[in-house]
């Protein structure tokens, strides 16, 4: 098969080069090739053909998308096989390697097969002038991974709607004047009119945080204030376990279903909401319409959780080479079927084998080679994946979690009867010791002040740490985190900012799962750990701060505790079948 090579090599370690050379998604965008969706058919053994159709160079193409090959660091490829256009074949070929002194060989190949006339005439004019364009675009990223570019491409200003820069700069004002816009208006309105649409399909507030120097809470903050003001729309993705790709989004929590179905996987799955949920943002179509689907839809930055992938024909066997770090994988074919889970703890990774019943592991080969088989009889992608997910995931119990969201978006609630579990919450309790005394000894308006500025207090320090309260009670109030160390640190902010004698603090800690569910039009939660915790609470002599033995025995926890002065003991709780254990802090 014809093929036309580029060769380069850059002073930057393979390492650095990876994530902005193999997003094949990005350097699409900017060759200027059209977004496209796939049409996905399950085939009878559980693969899916997937069937593209689109223009290019003035070309109408139709085709077959083969699965991309690919090794994380170090190796891509992909096929397509052409039914209408000027080649049968065509896809790119991609080569990293360490140079030995610290920087990178790179090679680019474009292979190709003819079908028609013109491609047969014109198939290495066309490949050369494709590769002239791709190298254009990769010296380009090359600076950015260097620092030497503030962006990735030279691209032409996208085509804006008439008057959306006036609406974004009105946009831009309303969310900084939002108590959540943390300043970041303008900010937000030069990335949604000026960045690449695969940046903003989806937005992901974590990494905006990472791209403006911020706290996620204030990414995060600010998108959801953005939201508001009408420049960004929100939507909870309920995210495909398997490549973990959004597959069905919804605009309201109380639209979420309780499972999906992926075509690209061909498989059916169910919402978890702790794990499989998420909250994503786009740009209003009034500022920044964006073609529908995306300019790669498999690379392997679209799946970075898959360190290898590799298409074997039926009845081959391939040894590929790699290193991969110690950690949690899986190991299954692309298609559905049995997968195995392993933690590497280094040495001879285990090889995969594909048969009729699916995965299974092969004893481990020598270290740096991995075996992949395919005995199923058709052909198949195997694949090795990272168990743990993104950090760059915002989780719905996260965004629940956060004082902004619960402000800003007081009626975002599950729909009646829905509820959903979260795997682990922490519960900050807090109440007021002697308040009725107070009552009497100041006067129920001075008190009613008080009360009412220790509120805004502890809301204040609540939302610094990253926890939203949930419901005030009284003079207490329920608070939730996401990490047991924020709700401690919390708690330790507020006992030291409590500087009005009249006024002692009870507070109370404890952590576990728990279930989401609207009452009273709120989102809140019950369960056994929402007792523990208020039951805890109720342990405080004022002044100190009670936490479960499971907070703090917290990793994260156990150092916030050090240098201070703490007490374990015990108690029957109403509700509880056998004595509890607690650590009081005192001051």
């Amino acid at each position: 098969m014809p093929r036309a090579t580029w060769t380069w090599t850059f002073d930057l370690p393979p390492e650095q080069l990876w994530p902005v050379l193999a997003d094949t998604n990005r350097f699409n965008e900017a060759m200027g090739l059209p977004a496209y969706a796939l049409e996905e058919t399950p085939r009878a053994d559980g693969t899916v053909q997937r069937r593209g159709r689109g223009k290019a160079a003035g070309f109408t193409l139709e085709w077959e998308e083969k699965p991309y090959e690919w090794i994380a660091g170090r190796h891509f490829g992909q096929a397509r096989v052409f039914s209408r256009g000027p080649f049968r074949r065509f896809g790119p070929i991609f080569d990293l390697a360490a140079d030995g002194q610290g920087g990178s060989r790179v090679s680019y190949a474009l292979e190709y097969e003819p079908l028609t006339l013109t491609g047969r005439l014109f198939g290495a004019r066309l490949a050369r002038q494709a590769g002239a364009a791709v190298e254009k675009r990769i010296l380009e990223a090359v600076a950015y991974a260097r620092g030497e570019r503030t962006s990735w491409f030279d691209l032409k200003p996208p085509a804006l709607p008439d008057g959306a820069r006036e609406r974004a700069a009105a946009m831009a004002a309303e969310i900084d004047r939002s108590p959540y816009g943390n300043g970041l208006g303008q900010k937000l309105v030069a990335v949604v009119l000026g960045d690449m649409a695969a940046d903003l399909s989806p937005l992901r507030p974590k990494v905006l945080a990472r791209r403006l120097g911020v706290a996620p809470r204030v990414a995060v903050e600010a998108c959801l204030a953005a939201t508001r003001a009408g420049l960004l729309t929100m939507k909870w993705d309920l995210l495909c376990p398997n490549c973990r790709g959004p597959k069905l989004g919804v605009a309201a929590l109380s639209e979420l279903p309780t499972g999906a179905h992926c075509p690209s996987c061909n498989i059916d799955y169910d919402r978890d909401f702790e794990r499989n949920v998420e909250l994503t943002f786009a740009p209003s179509p009034s500022v920044r319409p964006l073609a529908t689907g995306a300019f790669c839809l498999s690379g392997p930055m679209a799946t970075p959780h898959v360190a290898v992938q590799v298409l074997l024909a039926p009845g081959e066997t391939r040894r590929v080479e790699v290193d991969l770090p110690p950690g949690a994988y899986r190991l299954r074919p692309l298609h559905p079927g049995a997968a195995v889970e392993i933690d590497y703890a280094g040495g001879g990774f285990p090889g995969l084998r594909l048969d009729a019943h699916g995965v299974a592991a092969m004893p481990p080969g020598s270290p740096g080679t991995i075996t992949f088989v395919n005995e199923a009889g058709f052909e198949a992608a195997l694949l090795i994946e990272d168990r743990t997910w993104t950090r760059d995931t915002l989780r719905a119990p996260e965004a629940i979690a956060l004082q902004a969201f619960r402000d800003l978006f007081a009626a975002a609630t599950l729909r009646p009867g829905d509820e959903a579990g979260v795997g682990q919450v922490a519960f900050l309790f807090s109440d007021l010791r002697g308040s009725t005394a107070l009552y009497e000894r100041v006067g129920d308006a001075v008190a009613f002040n008080m009360v009412r500025e220790h509120f805004a207090l502890l809301a204040s320090i609540v939302r610094d740490h990253d926890g939203a309260v949930v419901k005030t009670i009284g003079d207490a109030v329920m608070a939730a985190f996401g990490d047991p160390a924020h709700a401690v640190r919390a708690a330790l902010a507020m006992q030291a900012r409590i500087v009005d004698h009249d006024l002692v603090l009870k507070l109370g800690v404890h952590a576990g799962p728990s279930v989401v569910v609207t009452l009273n039009d709120r989102l809140d939660y019950f369960g056994s750990t929402v007792n523990m915790a208020a039951r805890l609470q109720g342990q405080s002599e004022g002044g100190d701060i009670v936490l479960s033995r499971v907070v703090a025995d917290d990793p994260a926890v156990r150092p916030l505790l050090g240098a201070l002065a703490t007490r374990e003991e015990s108690v029957r709780l109403k509700g509880f079948a056998e004595p509890i254990g607690f650590v009081r802090v005192v001051s």
